[in-house]
């Protein structure tokens, strides 16, 4: 087992480039107030949702269109200066982080919906758009985008992530719902993978070598979407348990009895108290599973009556449903809300958010042994997890001031990760390898695979300007 970034040293290297006075130059003749060296705007460019810190990049550029994207990467490429994608900044293991210095390129305002075709259940969409503004416009078709991280995020950095969250245990991950894309390559070039085919046998299958590579291959600039009917019936549940163990074994049992289920998120104790106190709720105080149904009528009741009986069996009990919109969003609401409800549990604080995947099998063995080494370590902590498809989250809330409590937290995400991996898991499953998981993957991946990796990224990006330092090292 590879051992995590070292207790003596728990920030990101640097090795920073020079970025020549005649690149800033040729990008503010190009791009004029779209091209911003203001202090405040590179630092909020240049740190994302972890906890490590970096030197902000030297520039920020405002791209309006996919022409302004490829002519900024052309202006870095003749300086090997590297470039790093930017979407609303709420990545989690450090991607946006400048490490080897460069620009950053913010896709925000690249935030049009180009098109609904919602015979054929697609859309396409620019990087800048988010997943609720997609909801939004797509919402009168009878139709919505179902990947739901929790935050906000861009669509093109959840492409970039291969992101997934609440729903994936019904719906999938990006992986899934990804078409189509458009791509600016290292070279400035612009290309196109994939079509709004259903499926395609033609050629290598570029559009899931980009969907995941965290901007180290290209930057996307146009993304084809599945998207699905808003289901006829719709309906919300939470069950409080005695224990983890008692939650966790009734979502094993439904997973594999083969209910439909859209949605089953755990929270443990710490966190429900921590939404509690933040969202003025009274939700029982023990560990609670928050489930959706999706369907028919009769099918989601039908679904929700035998979730129910298989969570009796384990000493569930306060069944709360929420069938109307309202209701609904009262208690996502709560679940989006637990990491602000714990940064605000300790002022002052910073999070080393982590999470690992494992199959449902194993779920129940990874997850209570990971509890037990949180408890005894004296670390406040939160614990939200995607258990239907075996993704759960730690998060453990730090005193900046105790450089103690970072190695503690770095000892216990080193626990969990290894733990995952011996029982055939992933070292993340959602938020990104980033700087924080890169010596995981090469346990997860084994050397050759990373070698491979290594090849096909000095092909598409001999220059190493495409976020480079993350993933893995050259």
């Amino acid at each position: 087992m590879n051992a995590p970034t070292p207790t003596s040293h728990l920030l990101p290297e640097l090795h920073l480039r020079n970025v020549p006075d005649s690149l800033i130059e040729g990008l503010k003749a190009r791009f004029g107030s779209n091209c911003s060296t203001a202090m405040a705007v590179r630092t909020q460019h240049g740190r994302d949702e972890s906890s490590f810190d970096a030197p902000p990049p030297s520039a920020v550029v405002f791209a309006e269109s996919t022409q302004d994207v490829a002519d900024a990467v052309k202006l870095a490429s003749e300086h090997s200066v590297p470039v790093i994608p930017f979407g609303v900044g709420s990545s989690l293991e450090g991607h946006l982080l400048a490490v080897q210095g460069g620009i950053s390129i913010d896709v925000s305002r690249m935030n049009r919906v180009l098109s609904v075709n919602a015979d054929d259940l697609t859309v396409t969409v620019q990087p800048g758009v988010t997943r609720k503004q997609l909801n939004d416009e797509i919402k009168s078709t009878g139709l919505f985008f179902p990947i739901d991280p929790g935050a906000d995020a861009s669509i093109g950095g959840m492409t970039a992530t291969r992101a997934s969250g609440t729903n994936a245990v019904r719906y999938g991950t990006m992986r899934e719902n990804v078409l189509a894309l458009e791509v600016v390559t290292a070279s400035g070039d612009v290309i196109r993978t994939g079509t709004r085919a259903k499926k395609s046998s033609a050629g290598y299958d570029l559009t899931r070598l980009m969907v995941g590579s965290e901007g180290t291959l290209g930057v996307v600039t146009e993304v084809t979407l599945r998207i699905y009917p808003l289901p006829e019936a719709v309906s919300a549940a939470i069950c409080s348990f005695p224990s983890i163990e008692a939650a966790v074994r009734t979502t094993i049992e439904t997973i594999q009895l083969g209910v439909p289920i859209a949605r089953v998120e755990l929270i443990d104790v710490n966190t429900v108290r921590m939404v509690n106190t933040y969202a003025k709720l009274d939700l029982r105080e023990e560990p609670m599973l928050l489930m959706e149904f999706h369907g028919s009528p009769a099918g989601v009741k039908e679904q929700a009556e035998t979730v129910q009986e298989l969570a009796s069996g384990h000493g569930g009990n306060a069944f709360e449903w929420a069938s109307t919109p309202e209701e609904r969003t009262r208690l996502w609401t709560a679940r989006h809300n637990a990491y602000f409800a714990a940064v605000q549990s300790r002022p002052g604080c910073r999070v080393i958010s982590t999470d690992t995947c494992v199959p449902i099998s194993r779920l129940a063995d990874c997850l209570l042994d990971s509890v037990a080494e949180a408890d005894a370590s004296g670390i406040p902590y939160f614990l939200v997890g995607h258990v239907g498809d075996g993704n759960f989250h730690f998060g453990y809330l730090l005193d900046p001031n105790i450089p103690e409590e970072r190695v503690k937290a770095e000892e216990l995400n080193h626990s969990l990760v290894s733990r995952a991996l011996a029982l055939e898991g992933t070292c993340t499953g959602e938020h990104g390898v980033g700087l924080h998981k890169m010596d995981f993957l090469v346990t997860e991946a084994g050397v050759g695979a990373i070698d491979m990796m290594r090849t096909i990224k000095r092909a598409l990006d001999p220059k190493n300007i495409m976020n480079p330092g993350k993933i893995f090292a050259l």
